[in-house]
């Protein structure tokens, strides 16, 4: 009996999944040699690891021995961000790729992988629903926007795989424990440093300083330093457990510099700065919304990764991150030539050339930031004479004998 095969694979869009919390997959008709056609769903991330899986099986044809020889096509990485704007560009490489696969040579396009991954799961023909009134969202492309190669489908996508670098034992039926090694799919991102992931068949929080990407980066993780500060007011007191965290009590307002992923943002308050909970600040001016339902447990902060005992990064280079003496230092810098350009009577920079001021590398400065230079000596005349141009020195000639007979 001829073994079954995979002839077409057309994207039809996504659908928006609101369980067991916010995600999206990808709609794909899938068309058999036995003139069946099946509908099947699969995250960006699945597809992205079928994708290495299968450059691992054929490396000839990936290219890794050769270039040239390279046949697969290629596929980008989920987006470390979940932005719009990656949303909108990855549907259309995604229905590229599926027609390039099948039109690969039979070894490649009918091996028994590429055959697994397009069948249907049980989750296929059952997708899992929200209870209550809450219903998934379709969003179906239409083929009125493309003639052959879709230009234009707007739609996120969910994020990559991530590893697991030291052990974490969870503290609440919330959170899942993972071990060193472990790969987690990320449901959720949010900003306080908790992360909603899947290992296996489990679900639950994890925190950021855990996990690491699985693949290099496409663009930076996250953003520069903001010197300039947005305004935040804390919403819970916080007693700093390490040299660089900034104690805080309710309802102080304070400037945050740097959001980071992990919940630990860089604050300022007064020229003082540190480590600070963003899960206890709100901004400044709103009112506080209230608490999601599935965050509701989050009463802690997430551990730092300073305190995570021996990690295990596969990556050379890890999350790059300043030292609080740099953000002091870059802080109380920016700070001073805010200050002068208010306070020196001279014109004032415009906001774009004080940042970029903020985010020069770092220089040595002397420690005493408050001392004033000196003023020079004025040289001598001879010195003066000396060292001036021919035309200058003219005009001094002439202008000295006027001097003498006035002053006799």
């Amino acid at each position: 009996m001829e073994q079954i095969y995979v002839r077409h694979v057309e994207l039809l869009g996504y659908e928006k999944r609101l369980f067991p919390s916010q995600h999206f997959v990808y709609m794909l008709m899938v068309k058999w040699s036995d003139l069946s056609e099946k509908l099947i769903y699969r995250r960006y991330p699945e597809v992205h690891t079928f994708h290495k899986t299968l450059k691992e099986m054929f490396p000839i044809e990936s290219g890794a021995i050769e270039k040239k020889d390279r046949t697969i096509p290629n596929l980008p990485a989920p987006s470390w961000l979940d932005s719009q704007k990656a949303a909108e560009t990855r549907q259309s490489p995604l229905a590229e790729y599926c027609r390039s696969l099948i039109s690969q040579p039979p070894h490649i396009s009918r091996c028994r992988l590429v055959c697994s991954f397009f069948a249907v799961r049980p989750e296929d023909e059952n997708p899992p629903s929200p209870s209550g009134t809450s219903k998934n969202e379709t969003n179906v492309v239409s083929k009125d926007q493309f003639n052959g190669t879709i230009t234009e489908i707007t739609g996120p996508i969910v994020l990559d795989t991530y590893r697991v670098i030291g052990d974490f034992e969870k503290t609440s039926k919330h959170e899942i424990t993972l071990q060193t090694g472990d790969l987690v799919e990320i449901v959720e991102k949010s900003t306080n440093g908790w992360w909603f992931c899947q290992c296996d068949t489990s679900l639950g929080w994890v925190p950021a300083s855990y996990l690491e990407p699985l693949d290099a980066p496409e663009e930076p993780e996250e953003a520069e330093p903001n010197y300039a500060g947005e305004l935040y007011v804390t919403t819970m007191a916080y007693k700093a457990e390490l040299d660089d965290e900034l104690s805080l009590e309710v309802d102080e307002e304070v400037e945050v510099i740097h959001k980071l992923l992990d919940g630990w943002w860089e604050v300022r308050k007064g020229d003082e700065t540190g480590h600070f909970p963003s899960m206890f600040l709100k901004r400044a001016g709103r009112k506080e919304p209230a608490e999601p339902q599935n965050n509701s447990f989050q009463r802690r902060p997430p551990p730092r990764r300073s305190t995570i005992r021996n990690p295990k990064s596969i990556h050379t280079r890890g999350r790059r991150s300043l030292s609080q003496e740099a953000y002091r230092r870059n802080s109380r810098r920016f700070l001073q030539t805010t200050r002068g350009d208010l306070t020196g009577g001279g014109r004032k920079s415009p906001p774009r050339e004080r940042m970029n001021q903020a985010k020069l590398p770092e220089e040595s400065t002397p420690k005493d930031h408050g001392q004033m230079p000196a003023v020079p000596t004025r040289p001598t005349d001879d010195l003066i004479m000396q060292r001036c141009t021919e035309h200058t020195r003219k005009k001094v000639s002439v202008r000295k004998p006027d001097e003498s007979a006035a002053n006799h």
